[in-house]
């Protein structure tokens, strides 16, 4: 088994089992969404996969011993967030607070974002992460431009930080 906590937010469509599968095995998922962890519960067991641990928990208010990740991965948590309606700039000051508490110093971070560029993606977390890798995703051309739909890029949290910065 490879010895790796890993914490993926929002369990549709999850990762975690591909993981699994591969052989890692200190895995946790979370969802706020009390019919999304029974959802990925039936699943995982379908899939015979029972080293995986779901929690029902909002990542703007996670406990305090939810923490210490090694890898933290984002398929759409952070888009949710920042689509809002509800004070979304204080919520994603939020997820970023959130963010530093449960990630370790030297872990990574994975986020897919569709309503989010690299460039902004950069901005909103260059507190105390730095861009270790941007992941291919696919390309389109349009009017002479080629573009991106999807940014997916890896940070590696290079110390303890908070969102007290001014803005």
């Amino acid at each position: 088994m490879l010895q790796c906590s890993i914490l993926e937010l929002e369990m549709v469509f999850s990762w975690l089992n591909l993981l699994a599968k591969l052989g890692f095995s200190n895995i946790t998922g979370i969802d706020y969404s009390p019919p999304a962890i029974r959802l990925s519960g039936s699943v995982l067991e379908k899939e015979g996969l029972s080293n995986i641990k779901l929690k029902v928990e909002d990542f703007l208010n996670l406990p305090t011993e939810l923490s210490g990740f090694h890898v933290c991965i984002d398929r759409g948590t952070f888009d949710a967030i920042s689509l809002n309606p509800d004070n979304a700039a204080e919520k994603r000051k939020q997820y970023v607070k959130s963010l530093s508490r449960v990630l370790k110093v030297k872990g990574f971070f994975l986020i897919t974002s569709c309503n989010w560029t690299k460039e902004e993606l950069l901005n909103e977390f260059s507190e105390g992460l730095e861009l270790f890798e941007e992941l291919p995703t696919p390309k389109f051309s349009f009017g002479g431009r080629s573009g991106s739909s999807v940014a997916a890029l890896v940070f590696q949290k290079t110390r303890d930080f908070s969102l007290d910065k001014p803005s």
